[in-house]
């Protein structure tokens, strides 16, 4: 499994604004290297069967018009699909209706980024928790990409993952994502209050136990 600090460090979070016909929107940009070549990428986020050994097994129409849903997640439908560039698709969740793009681009000697672009309108939910309630789950989703095409003969453990996440270093993981979103959200303008507020909100809402 690779170390916890090194994949925080090796993942590149922006945030940005936008203007949505509903009003104002916040988009949150995460990306990543990885050592293989565009057509595997490609194959990685596009092939049901290995969506689910990075991710969450997903079903449905995986094409553009289709509909989609990840199991015990978001569904919706995809809009646009580019092979093997890009795929847009709706994401929705909770009654909540957001925006999800994946864009592949070669990087030279057979590498690839994979970058992730999601756009969610500024409600109740983003007042109160901020870039880092979206965030921490696709830095878990890009980490779970990386060890993925470290060893992609290898299954993902459904119940090794949950135990994971409430571990010290799956506690560690989400600390330093939600202070990596923090300092997005600080370098967008927000007031340092309302980020530290949003971060512990956020961090307490993934570390809750029953």
């Amino acid at each position: 499994m690779i170390d916890v600090t090194e994949q925080i460090n090796n993942v590149r979070r922006t945030l940005g604004d936008r203007i949505l016909e509903a009003g104002a929107a916040r988009v949150l940009t995460i990306s990543q290297v990885y050592d293989t070549d565009l057509d595997d990428m490609w194959d990685v986020v596009s092939n049901p069967e290995r969506i689910a050994r990075w991710f969450l097994p997903v079903s449905g129409d995986l094409r553009e018009g289709g509909k989609y849903q990840f199991e015990g997640q978001a569904g919706g439908t995809i809009t646009r699909c580019d092979k093997p560039l890009s795929v847009a698709a709706t994401w929705e969740f909770g009654g909540q209706v957001s925006w999800v793009e994946v864009r592949l681009t070669p990087e030279g000697d057979g590498r690839t980024r994979f970058e992730l672009e999601h756009t969610a309108p500024i409600d109740e939910h983003w007042d109160r928790f901020g870039p880092g309630a979206v965030g921490i789950g696709w830095d878990m989703a890009v980490w779970g990409l990386a060890n993925h095409l470290a060893a992609p003969d290898v299954p993902l453990d459904k119940d090794a993952a949950m135990a994971w996440m409430v571990s010290a270093d799956g506690k560690r993981f989400m600390k330093l994502s939600s202070d990596a979103w923090a300092a997005a959200d600080l370098a967008l303008g927000t007031d340092p209050a309302d980020v530290d507020r949003r971060a512990a909100a956020t961090f307490a809402a993934y570390t809750a136990t029953e």
